[in-house]
Formats: C-alpha cells, structure tokens, sequence
C-alpha cells in the first residue's frame, strides 16, 4: 500500500513558521543584548563621570593647600625674623577648622648652619618652658659631615602631641634631605611622600607639603642665588582621610568605593619597612580589612583608575562601585521588554514578508517576461541602428565617389569644352579687331563671359572634390586654410609635423570635410578674428584640432532642431573609428579635436559590412 501523498503547500508551512519562530526569537536575543550593552554603556560612563569629578575636587583640595602654603612662605619673606607671635596670629586669621579641615598643622622651619645650632636649642627650651612644656629631647648638636640643618621652629596650632616636634631636625632623613634641597634650588612646593602615623589603624596617615622660603631683597634666579638667600621652609601636616573626606558623599548613588595609592616609592632608612603604597581605602577600618580591590574582569563591578597629580608625586585614585547601584528598576526590566517587542515586531513582518511572498514571484515572473521582451527589442533596435550606420556610411561614400565622378565629368568635358570655346572665341575676336569694331567687342566680351564661366565651373568642380586631395591630405589642408583666408578675411594659421600621411581616399576626404564644416561655423557662428588648424601625427593616430576665439558656443545650442554640422562631424568620425571632442566657453572661444587612427578609414570589421550593402541604382 503507498503512503498518502501531501501536497507541496501543506509540507512547506510548518517549515516557514519554524523560520518565522526562529527569527523572531533570535532578533529578540538581539534586541536584549543590544538595549542591556547600552544600560550598562551609559552607566559606565556616568560613573567616569563622577569618578572624574571626583578627582577634580582632589586636585582642587591639594591646589588649595599649595596656596596656604605660598600664603604663609610670604609672612617669614617679608620678615625672616618674625616672632612665634606673629606666625601664630597669621594662622588663627587662616581659620583652618573651617576653612581647610584637612589641615592639621602650620610649622616653620628655619635653616642654620652648625655653629648656630646650640644658641637655637637654647631658644627653643626657653619658648616650650614659657608653654610650660617640657624638653626631654636631646640638645641640638652638630653631626659629622653635615653643615646645615632645618629645624622646627614654629608650630600652629600649639597642640600636642604636634608641640613634641619643636626642635625637630627635618634633614636627619636622607630621603627628607634630598627632596628638600631640590625644592630649595628649584623653587617648588615639595612632598617628600613620608607617612606620619597620626592614630593607629588604616587610613590614619599623615603627609606633608613644604615650600623654601627665600630673604627678601636678596636674588634668586638661579640655584646658587637661591642657596645663599635661603632662610628656611614652612610646611602643612594633614591628614589623608580628611583630604578626600566628603568626595564619595559627592556621588549621586551610594555604595562607591574609593583606594588612593601612592605610585612613587619612598626609600626606607636602615631598620624600617617599606611604607605601603596604599594611602587610603574607603571600605578599610579597624575592626575589619579592606577587601581586595576589583579586578579588570569582574563583571559585577565598574571601576576607573585615575591619576593625581601631588606635587611631584604620582598617585593613583581607583573608583569602583556594584553595577546594580546605577541600575534604576526600570533598567533591569526594560531589556526584556525590549526583547518582548523585537520579537513581536519580527514575527508580524515575517508574516506581512510571507503574505507578500506570492505576490512578489507572480510579480517577478511578470517582469521577467517583459525584460525578455524589452530585450529583444532593444537588440532589434541595436541592429537597426547598426544598419542605418552601415547605410549612412555606404551613402557617405556614394555621395563623396558621385561628386568625384561629377567633377572629373565636368574637368573632362565642360572644362574642356569651354576652353575649346575661348580659343575660338579669342580668334575670332583677333580677326576682327581692325575692320569689324563692333563685333571685335562683342567676341572679347564673349571670351571674358567664357573666362567667368570657366571659373565657376573651377569652383564646382572644387566645391564637389578638389583636385589638390590627390596630393594628399596635408596639401589639401594647407589649400582649404589659405582658401578660408582669401574667402572671409580671418587670419588663419596652419601647424603641422610636415608629416607624409599614408591614409586612404575615404579617410582624406572625410578629414578635409570635417576641417570644410568646421571653418564654415567660424565664418557663420563664432565672430572670430583668428583661427588656428593643427595636424599632428601621434604614434598610429592622427589629431586635427581646430581652434578659433570667437564668442563660443551658447548653452544647448548644441542641440537645437536644425543644426546639423556637428552632428554630421561626430557622425563622419564615428565611421571611421575615431574619437571627437568639442569645448567651448565665452571667454576662450570653440576648440574641435578629431582623432583617427593613422592605419585607415574604417575599422577591418565596419569596412566588410559596409562593402556587403549594395550600392544605390
């Protein structure tokens, strides 16, 4: 028994709605990923954004610190000498509770040389006795191989345990020595990067800001200069913490985490650890630590490392924050909405396309017959055109072997006939000068109306084909221009290479009546003073260029009923397999260019279709 045949339609559609149903859920994944990639694209870069504005405030914060410190380096320039007094009143008018909460101390420190160094130790304990202080440190003494020293002379606010550092030699570090003595010669704020541990636990530590502080009136352009007018440095203590204090309260959305690293590494003197390079840590505290940072590969996370710029000093502010934090509830849903009307929009196309589909191959078979038909008519009409070439160029060379026939006609018979004539007319007009006067001046007036008449038949017989083109192309070019000369009286120079052109009948003539019209439309159309003929023969080429200055050629002229000069030109060309080129312009008058190839008249494959019409009766 055969199994039941199904027809085409019924087994086709289930694979067309498995199409339809694979389509849309495929462009509904699309539309997911792409609606969830430009969520997450755009709060990207709004966390960049308020990363960056984060370090903005940073950098503004250390700027400000800067000028408090050029601020005070202007109270000991104007006077070196100024007492603890003075220096404490500048800075109670700074208000730096207020105005800069990350400040915790204003200190100066004046430079002397070794041999001051017991009468400043003396100053000192006498200052921290009036404090009602004590001084269990050291007396200040020269060491070897040292011979200045930068001591701490001032400190504000008078607090402790700020107060223990009077006395303090800031050059004891190596490190510490270095930096210094490159912002003295320099001329720069300086920041040694040394970590003071103000309380203990992470983000307690303490850095410092110090600028040279010069004797007024004295020169400092140069290092040498500033050495010699160098009178000490004051510098600012503050707190990191307090520094970035309040940046993250600046983020729109919370739960952003800020680590602040320093990148330049601080040399340890013998016996101590390396600092860490860690500065601060948002998440860090004293009872737990910081979790590691986010890796570049955490797909749960956004984070951006940033850098800033500290005196000198590279450090290096990472910002990361959980992406859900910038996800509004909208955004979590609004992929899957997407996702929803992608597919729905693809599933009702691909039905609207599958409906459409039928009409579209009825339309499409429709069309293909009408191009199979369009197609043969065009190459009917292809070939038809093709034979009125072949005839117009059969016609051309009837019409061109007619006026050579005419003319040699004419040369032969009425030229000779005429001739014939005048002699007889000259001897009659000889026998009868004497005694006949009458009919004397009636023969020479017949011999003068035979010389006329003889002339215009030289004309026809030059106007249908001039005997000078048996001498070749070059003397009937060179005939034609002094002829247009005579005729119209413009100037008209001839250039050619005096070349031999070994050309055709055919091709000579039609050269020379390209050159005929176009000397004809100077005299009739171009108002020209001058004209210019070039013949030139280019490798298997020959180029006829004919130039005038007239007025040019008006716009569409070229193509207005009636004018058949051009046409012709461009048509006589085309037989012969050339090319031609005309341009024109008001100011620069008509320029023709007729090029044909130098072997002949017509290509081998024209001249053997044109040879097959038959000739005119």
């Amino acid at each position: 028994m055969k199994p039941p045949r199904h027809p085409a339609g019924a087994i086709a559609l289930p694979a067309t709605l498995l199409s339809g149903a694979l389509l849309s859920l495929g462009f509904g994944a699309g539309s997911y990923l792409a609606t969830a990639e430009a969520i997450e694209s755009d709060a990207r870069t709004r966390f960049r954004s308020m990363a960056r504005s984060a370090q903005y405030t940073i950098d503004a914060r250390i700027k400000s610190y800067s000028d408090v410190l050029r601020g005070a380096a202007g109270l000991f320039r104007a006077d070196p000498d100024a007492s603890a007094d003075q220096f404490r009143h500048y800075v109670e008018q700074l208000d730096i509770e207020r105005n800069f909460p990350g400040i915790q101390v204003i200190n100066y420190a004046r430079a002397v040389p070794a041999s001051s160094l017991p009468a400043l130790d003396r100053e000192l304990r006498e200052r921290m006795r009036a404090l009602g202080l004590a001084h269990g440190a050291e007396p200040l003494a020269a060491l070897p191989g040292r011979d200045s020293y930068t001591v701490l002379v001032y400190i504000e606010p008078r607090l402790r345990p700020s107060l223990d550092k009077l006395g303090m030699d800031l050059e004891a570090r190596s490190h510490t020595r270095r930096v210094l003595a490159r912002a003295r010669d320099t001329n720069s704020v300086s920041a040694s990067g040394t970590r003071v541990a103000l309380l203990p636990g992470p983000n307690q530590s303490g850095l410092a800001l110090r600028l040279p502080v010069y004797r007024s009136g004295l020169p400092a352009a140069t290092p040498e200069e500033r050495r010699l007018a160098y009178v000490g440095s004051v510098g600012i203590g503050f707190g990191v913490a307090r520094l970035v204090s309040g940046v993250l309260d600046e983020f729109p959305v919370k739960g952003a985490r800020l680590v602040l690293t320093d990148l330049t590494e601080v040399p340890p003197e013998p016996g101590e650890e390396p600092p860490r390079a860690v500065l601060y840590d948002s998440l860090a505290s004293a009872s737990r630590p910081a979790p590691p940072p986010p890796q570049a590969g955490d797909g749960s996370m956004f984070a951006a490392s940033l850098p800033i710029e500290f005196n000198q000093r590279l450090w290096r502010a990472d910002f990361s924050i959980a992406k859900s934090a910038l996800y509004t509830s909208f955004d979590m849903y609004y992929p899957w909405l997407a996702a929803f009307a992608g597919a729905m929009s693809t599933a009702l196309l691909y039905a609207l396309f599958q409906t459409m589909a039928s009409s579209r191959r009825n339309a499409l078979r429709m069309a293909e017959e009408m191009t199979r038909e369009l197609r043969a008519s065009q190459s009917k009409l292809q070939a038809s055109h093709e034979k009125l070439r072949l005839l117009a160029a059969h016609a051309e060379q009837i019409k061109e072997g007619e006026r050579k026939r005419i003319a040699r006609e004419i040369h032969d018979d009425l030229a000779q006939n005429l001739l014939a004539l005048k002699i007889e007319a000259e001897f009659l007009a000889n026998r009868t000068r004497g005694p006949h006067r009458r009919l004397h001046a009636r023969a020479e007036a017949t011999v003068r109306q035979i010389d006329i008449t003889i002339r215009s038949v030289r004309q026809i017989i030059n106007d249908l084909r001039p005997n000078v083109l048996d001498l070749g192309l070059s003397a009937a070019v060179d005939w034609q221009v002094a002829d247009f000369a005579r005729r119209t009286g413009i100037a008209c120079e001839l250039v050619d290479d005096d070349g031999d052109y070994r050309i055709d009948d055919h091709c000579a003539t039609a050269f020379f009546r390209i050159l005929q019209e176009s000397l004809n439309n100077v005299a009739r159309h171009a108002h020209a003073t001058r004209a210019w003929i070039d013949l030139r023969q280019h490798a298997d080429m020959l180029t006829m260029t004919i130039r005038d200055n007239g007025v040019g050629m008006l716009p569409g002229s070229r193509n207005r009923n009636g004018s058949f000069g051009l046409v012709g030109i461009e048509e006589r060309v085309g037989i012969l397999g050339g090319s031609f080129s005309l341009s024109s312009g008001p100011d620069t008058g008509t320029t023709i260019v007729v090029t044909i190839p130098f072997t002949g008249s017509l290509p081998a494959a024209q001249a053997e279709r044109t040879a097959s019409v038959p000739e005119a009766a």
